[in-house]
């Protein structure tokens, strides 16, 4: 009995090795018939019992052998039919075919710009001053001569944290100037770029966020004519060195005199008429001296220091400098649109 059994299993050794598998399909019917979960080699497991107790371990390293060889076989037979097959498909390869060329990306104007602006001022002396994005209401508001109860809060309505109601996204990147003018002592002569928000209702000319760079300069004897020198500069290496600017009386809560600044953009065509309702100037930013109940809050002797301070939105400049009529193109990440911009990302 004993000897039967064993030619059982040797007669199934010889089969797995007689095996030729010629193709992946019946590749696998060899490795169900004989390495599945039903194989062949599990039955003659049960025929332990059957086997004098003498003969149980050569039985068992007989029964393992077939396993084994089972296996072994099937990883050969994988490794060469995954090999031809390998063989196959480059031999269908033409090499001498052109490659895919990988499409490049592109910088998004507004980083475009952005690093535009700063590269400009910093040229002058203007270091970068960067800070958080969800601020308190006293660096954001208070700080910069607007309490609570002003109605220059109504201009610039902005996103709660629930649950903190002393915090918010900031609205402007004045408040970084005010962490900047309550951390250092003058000079300081600093830009901020950045993403601020508002609660506004999207459309061509608003968006409920955007970028601006703020500049700031505090120093003893600091004035209206440097303040308007500056603008100037900047706006001759933006747009060009015949660029003209003007400066109109405004209101802002943390500067006077205050002003905003236009520069001229011309009625060449349909465009620049639409942009600048038929005046031809298109305004870039605002502009003021300083406040010194600003300069004050922020422990600064605003009898002894005088400054000038700016603010404009990277989009505007982005509209301008490249002639886009829709701001909301700027946040929809449409591929035709950024492709656009030739400054290839390496």
């Amino acid at each position: 009995m004993a000897s039967d059994i064993f030619g059982q299993v040797q007669d199934l050794i010889q089969e797995i090795k007689s095996a030729t598998p010629a193709n992946q399909e019946e590749l696998e019917r060899f490795r169900i018939m004989y390495l599945g979960s039903k194989n062949k080699i599990k039955p003659l497991f049960g025929q332990m019992r059957n086997v004098p107790n003498e003969q149980k371990r050569d039985f068992g390293q007989a029964l393992n052998e077939a396993k084994n060889v089972a296996e072994e076989k099937y990883e050969a037979l994988k490794a060469q039919l995954d090999a031809a097959a390998f063989e196959d498909a480059a031999a269908e390869i033409d090499l001498t075919a052109p490659g895919e060329p990988f499409r490049l990306g592109t910088r998004h104007p507004v980083s475009i710009v952005m690093d535009e602006v700063i590269d400009i001022f910093s040229r002058i002396g203007f270091a970068v001053a960067e800070e958080r994005e969800i601020e308190d209401d006293w660096h954001n508001f208070t700080a910069m001569n607007t309490p609570e109860d002003h109605p220059a809060r109504d201009m610039q309505d902005t996103f709660y944290i629930k649950g903190f109601p002393n915090m918010l996204l900031r609205t402007h990147t004045s408040s970084v100037q005010s962490r900047v003018m309550t951390t250092q002592k003058p000079p300081i002569r600093i830009i901020a770029p950045g993403r601020v928000y508002r609660n506004e209702t999207i459309s061509a000319r608003s968006h409920c966020q955007f970028h601006q760079v703020e500049g700031l300069y505090v120093d003893e004897g600091v004035s209206f004519a440097d303040l308007k020198q500056t603008l100037l500069y900047f706006a001759r290496e933006m747009y060009g060195k015949d660029a003209r600017i003007r400066l109109r009386p405004s209101y802002f809560p943390f500067t006077e005199p205050s002003a905003e600044v236009d520069v001229y953009y011309g009625l060449a065509d349909e465009h620049a008429y639409r942009m600048t309702k038929g005046t031809g100037w298109l305004e870039i930013m605002g502009c003021g001296m300083v406040d010194p109940a600003v300069l004050q809050n922020c422990g600064i002797d605003s009898e002894k220091y005088t400054g000038f301070a700016f603010g404009m939105g990277i989009e505007r400049q982005a509209i301008i400098k490249y002639r886009v009529h829709d701001i909301r193109m700027f946040f929809e990440n449409d591929v035709r649109f950024l492709r656009q911009f030739n400054k290839v990302v390496s």
